[in-house]
């Protein structure tokens, strides 16, 4: 049996593919299950068309989390925040993923492939993925979210 705490989906455009390719095999070596929704080389493709797969995964429940990448991140994040069940976060640092998860309780983190190093961002990955809500009063807010 799989564990569901380390899957997750991970896709990209052309300006995370490289990023990408680095999360998936550090990942991978990590023990987590990856599903890569693409693309799967540097030609160009239009983020929305990675994004709602990856999204709609997350919405579904068919993984926990994800991660998308794009060339600043702004993208796939609008693109996956279109999704009720979706709380995406668009994170440069390792510390605005821990407080994504801690606060948030984002589902999705998006990385700006093109101003951040691979060094910060499977670290900002791996802060994402071992990061539990931390509810409280954290909660309320994010109740607040979805349009009623």
């Amino acid at each position: 049996m799989v564990d569901k705490s380390k899957t997750l989906a991970l896709g990209c455009d052309q300006g995370g593919y490289e990023l990408k390719e680095f999360i998936k095999l550090k990942l991978s070596e990590s023990g987590y299950s990856v599903r890569d929704f693409g693309t799967y080389s540097s030609a160009s493709i239009d983020y929305p068309d990675i994004a709602h797969p990856v999204a709609s995964a997350v919405a579904n429940g068919l993984f926990p989390m994800a991660v998308l990448i794009c060339g600043s991140g702004n993208g796939v994040c609008m693109t996956a925040n279109k999704y009720p069940e979706i709380r995406a976060a668009l994170c440069w640092n390792t510390e605005i993923a821990r407080l994504a998860r801690l606060h948030n309780d984002a589902n999705i983190l998006c990385l700006p492939g093109r101003f951040i190093t691979e060094k910060e961002a499977l670290s900002a990955v791996l802060v994402f993925l071992q990061t539990d809500f931390e509810g409280g009063r954290h909660k309320a807010r994010i109740e607040k979210i979805p349009l009623l």
